[in-house]
């Protein structure tokens, strides 16, 4: 598995979160195209912004020797990334729109 390959399943794994939340829980939806346009900029930042600590997918790798627990927790941060940036997407959107 290399680097790039890993960095993409992150990322699929964030627009799955985003979408199964805005799926159960229909006050957070902004559809699919919204739901997965969030989720891959939500588990994209939180990815960056954690992958700082040495949970990026090249660590991941370290010279080929596979780290299967950095993988989980990358995983784990990615799907929390698209579900916190649909929860903090929603809560912007409510603000704007006030009436």
């Amino acid at each position: 598995m290399t680097g790039t390959l890993i960095a993409l399943i992150s990322i699929v794994i964030g627009i799955v979160a985003a979408n199964v939340t805005g799926y159960v829980y229909k006050k957070y939806s902004f559809g699919v195209i919204g739901n997965t346009l969030i989720g891959v900029f939500g588990s994209v930042f939180l990815i960056k912004s954690f992958g700082r600590l040495g949970f990026d997918p090249w660590s991941i790798m370290n010279d080929g020797d596979f780290d299967g627990v950095r993988l989980i927790i990358n995983l784990l941060v990615s799907a929390l990334g698209g579900v916190l940036g649909l929860i903090v997407t929603k809560m912007i959107y409510s603000k704007m729109n006030k009436e």
